[in-house]
């Protein structure tokens, strides 16, 4: 299979080779398209083809980069993540002693850098350069709209970046200068968010009726009907979503419905759907399969990596996922920097019971802080990784250094996370500012419980997974690092969140019957078994509408962890307050009061305020004491046989709960700054602009609740609910 990496990566050669004169070497080293391509280029069709497939490399989203104002978060420990549950750290979004103001620390997503390529505007403008110059060459009229659709889908994803950060934005539909000095001249006022929102929906109905169904095997990854309905769906469901819509208006969430129903038949169409829901395999098997799969269905909008294994390096372009190389301990990699993710207590916490029910809910298991693996939901498993558990993987990191040392735990087809810590005393054991020393070589490169969702996970069931990464063969050869040379694909949007997103439209609408069918569907796909109980989920969500918008968003929280969505959920849904302050918002109209979900939305789905809460970090800690050393782990003769996600863990719990019981404590660790609470401020919903955005178009009014540097810092008045 050719993979849209390889021929986005020939896409900049061809160019090259079909420029005329006018073109320079700024062109090259920028990937900029501001040079002078004359009109002929769009008269071939492999000269047009490669305009497009450039779009593709500059606007596709990154796995490796993560938050910038062309892909939104992919699931790393950014600002966003930061400001949620999944992550410790307080972000400058909630920490009580940082206010963000326009003229200071307010990240800049709106303009980026004075040149103005790196910018959302230099990308709408290449891509309102390639539909004007498609439009007006000579190629069929079935060229030019395979083509076309493929530009009007990334235009509308540029500005959806755009719209769910800031509101309403300047709508620029055709290139409006001809040099790139003149950008800065650029004067169009920003749109209502309403307008903005239909903008992007008229680009995706124009996208759709252009787009095929599917590509072949050849073109997989290129952009779909269905991937054009699933990104209009996600853009209704925003402006139907309390952020925007404060009164509850029922218009806006039957548009969301029908936009993602529509999705979800196109995508169907198309071949793509649950994947593994009637084959989900032993611990959500199935389900981690479809994070490594090429040309799923689960794949709506994905973004592929180079193929591993092509050892041509003449051929080889670099590109690579390396989110692998995040995750993975010290003592798996070989490199003592690579130190992997830390999960948190409130996410291992909160993930479902193997009957569906929530930790704190009354159900068939009991849930035991200290053994918190035990009877768990199956996809927790393939989420995170804890002491006493295999993580395989394909490979000696060490191989290609030529060192392997004589006590090295490093073979990944039998690698086993041990990563307890012990203490030289008790006082320190008991200090939660203190992290003590860890097992198997980890020493202070340990996490208490790591991150493991999206790793290349080799403890799949059968058929045997691929290796998605390469090792180096030598030294010389490694250009990535360890785990560096992946080929995982990034999903942005999967067909499970399209089902959400219909659910959660479809209670919007009082269609309780389909969503909770949603929910059903993504369990059974997760490897519960208990249809008869409903899958856990519990019988009053039929009849309760804002317990059923809950569910809807647990059940997201889980399917999506650490995949970047959780932050766009919380801000939709106003979770860190509930929107019940927005009149300490300087400037606020009445309009900005919540009248709709009876008044807060915490308190109508029926959970707590994230504002006020801390997240601090689980340690496996051994109860005995010893030397700070790595030949004097207390417990290691008493290790169990690890658990195994090949088989059954039900029959596999009792040793290793055995070996908790008897040798390890779980400590609190202190993750997020001491004494100190989520804060998140009621002007952070809508981000303002800064300085530099507004200096350089002097027309853009500031959003309310921020200053306005062409007011003299004057409260903004820019209203982003305005219609």
């Amino acid at each position: 299979m050719k993979n849209i990496n390889k021929f986005i990566f020939s896409a900049l050669l061809i160019v090259i080779s079909l420029l005329w004169a006018g073109c320079s070497d700024t062109f090259l080293e920028e990937k900029t398209n501001y040079s002078n391509l004359t009109p002929e280029i769009y008269n071939d069709y492999t000269g047009a083809l490669r305009r497009v497939d450039d779009i593709y490399l500059r606007m596709l989203p990154n796995a490796n980069d993560g938050l910038t104002y062309r892909s939104p978060s992919g699931g790393k420990s950014d600002i966003q993540s930061q400001s949620t549950e999944e992550f410790t750290g307080l972000s400058n979004f909630v920490h009580p002693d940082v206010t963000i103001t326009s003229s200071s620390n307010l990240t800049d997503w709106f303009y980026v850098s004075s040149a103005t390529s790196n910018s959302p505007w230099g990308e709408i403008r290449n891509c309102n350069d390639v539909i004007a110059g498609i439009s007006g060459g000579t190629l069929s009229d079935d060229q030019k709209n395979e083509l076309l659709g493929q530009v009007y889908f990334f235009r509308a994803w540029q500005y959806y970046l755009l719209v769910k950060v800031y509101g309403g934005v300047p709508i620029i539909d055709k290139v409006q200068v001809t040099d790139v000095s003149e950008a800065q001249n650029l004067t169009v006022p920003r749109a209502t968010t309403r307008e903005c929102i239909d903008f992007i929906c008229s680009d995706l109905e124009t996208a759709y009726n252009m787009l095929p169904y599917t590509w072949g095997s050849s073109n997989f990854g290129r952009v779909t009907k269905g991937a054009a309905y699933a990104l209009a769906g996600r853009a209704r469901l925003l402006y139907a979503s309390p952020l925007f819509n404060r009164s509850d208006n029922k218009d806006r969430w039957q548009a969301a419905y029908d936009a993602n129903k529509k999705a979800i038949e196109a995508l169907t169409s198309g071949g793509f759907g649950l994947a593994y829901l009637d084959a989900p395999g032993i611990n959500a098997a199935g389900w981690s399969k479809i994070f490594s799969d090429y040309n799923s269905p689960e794949a709506v909008f994905v973004t592929l990596y180079n193929k591993v294994h092509d050892d041509d390096a003449a051929n080889e372009i670099y590109r690579n996922n390396r989110r692998e190389q995040g995750l993975r301990p010290s003592n798996a990699s070989g490199v003592t920097s690579n130190t992997g993710m830390s999960a948190n207590a409130l996410m291992v916490d909160l993930f479902p019971m193997a009957d569906g029910k929530r930790p704190t809910e009354v159900g068939q298991y009991n849930y035991n802080s200290l053994k918190f693996y035990e009877n768990r939901d199956p996809r927790f498993y393939r989420t995170f990784a804890f002491p006493g558990m295999y993580w395989r993987f394909e490979g000696n990191p060490l191989a290609w250094q030529g060192t392997i040392p004589s006590n090295a735990v490093y073979n990944g087809s039998n690698y086993v996370l041990w990563n307890y810590s012990w203490y030289g005393d008790a006082t320190k054991q008991a200090d939660p500012n203190i992290s003590g020393f860890g097992a198997d070589m980890l020493g202070q490169n340990y996490r208490g419980v790591y991150i493991r969702k999206r790793s290349n996970d080799f403890d799949m069931t059968t058929p045997t997974p691929t290796c998605l990464y390469r090792w180096p063969a030598t030294a010389s050869e490694n250009r990535q690092g360890a785990f560096g040379e992946g080929a995982m694909p990034h999903m942005e949007i999967r067909y499970a969140e399209v089902l959400l997103n219909f659910a959660e439209a479809a209670c919007g609408i009082g269609n309780y019957a389909e969503a909770v069918q949603v929910l059903k569907d993504i369990r059974k796909r997760a490897g519960y078994t208990n249809e008869a109980e409903n899958y856990g989920l519990d019988a009053s969500l039929s009849g309760d509408r804002g317990k059923l918008f809950g569910a809807i968003l647990y059940e997201r929280q889980i399917e999506f962890a650490y995949e970047g969505k959780r932050f766009d959920d919380m801000r939709r849904w106003l979770l860190w307050d509930g929107g019940g302050n927005f009149n300490n918002v300087n400037g606020a109209p009445s309009s900005w009061t919540l009248t709709g979900f009876n008044g807060n939305t915490c308190t109508y789905l029926g959970v707590e305020p994230f504002n006020g809460k801390r997240r601090d970090n689980i340690e496996l800690c051994a109860k005995a004491t010893a030397t700070e050393a790595s030949n004097s782990d207390p417990i290691l003769a008493n290790r169990p046989a690890p658990l195994d996600l090949k088989n059954d863990l039900s029959a596999q719990f009792s040793n290793l709960s055995n070996f908790y019981d008897s040798y390890l404590i779980r400590k609190t660790r202190i993750g997020d700054e001491l004494n100190k609470v989520v804060t998140f401020l009621p002007k952070y919903y809508f981000i303002g602009l800064t300085n530099g955005a507004q200096t350089n178009n002097i027309t853009l009014k500031q959003t309310i609740g921020w200053g306005d540097a062409t007011q003299g810092n004057a409260n903004g008045t820019f209203d982003p609910l305005a219609e």
